[in-house]
């Protein structure tokens, strides 16, 4: 069954716990018809802990607030400045398994740091994308009854000392970098398109109906 384009939504500035509750609440109640969608969101400053988590990667939290999620993965850092792309997808409809999509996540971050000459790539051990041994984008996902949520996280231009106060996905001393470090007349609304037609292209560009 060839899949309808996905619904687009700009969420803007929002608290992490609100939109995490939505994107519950999406997967929750949507049918074998709900279309995909796609939110674009940059949230005030959070650390996230996934289910794996482990609480000796949070150094030193301070006045950030440290909220337990139910994504995969180990801590990371969200804040203004760093572009979270939520996939909330109905994988078998698009015959995709786990790690198809974590690969198409984080091809069209590859891409996406290409088209500005920009070498990056992958680390079979650790989901993501990196630039140098830095990582650049995170991943982290939740699968319940064949559909996705949460999705990736590419960092921009944004305040980098809070991945300071954390093991940056459990890993101890992970440098952490961003696009407006490694190339110049970066806009996040630029990066924001070039980000979403990069995932349209991943996911859907054979499928839409």
């Amino acid at each position: 069954m060839k899949a309808a384009a996905p619904h687009i939504h700009d969420l803007g500035l929002a608290e992490y716990r609100t939109v995490w509750q939505r994107m519950q609440n999406f997967t929750a109640t949507r049918q074998p018809d709900t279309t995909d969608e796609i939110w674009f969101v940059q949230h005030p400053p959070v650390f996230t802990q996934g289910v794996g988590g482990r609480s000796e990667h949070i150094l030193d939290p301070g006045d950030i607030p440290v909220i337990a999620t139910d994504r995969g993965g180990q801590v990371t850092y969200h804040g203004p400045g760093q572009w979270v792309a939520y996939v909330l997808l109905d994988l078998r409809r698009l015959g995709l398994n786990v790690r198809t999509l974590v690969r198409r996540l984080e091809d069209s971050v590859i891409t996406l740091l290409e088209t500005r000459g920009i070498q990056a790539g992958t680390r079979a051990d650790a989901p993501g994308v990196y630039v140098n041994g830095a990582k650049i984008a995170s991943l982290g996902l939740r699968v319940t009854r064949g559909c996705s949520y949460h999705g990736l996280a590419l960092n921009v231009d944004m305040d980098l000392t809070p991945f300071t106060r954390i093991n940056p996905c459990g890993y101890a001393g992970q440098p952490v970098t961003q696009l407006s470090a490694l190339a110049t007349d970066i806009s996040m609304a630029q990066v924001r398109q070039a980000l979403e037609q990069n995932l349209l292209d991943v996911m859907y560009s054979d499928r839409i109906a």
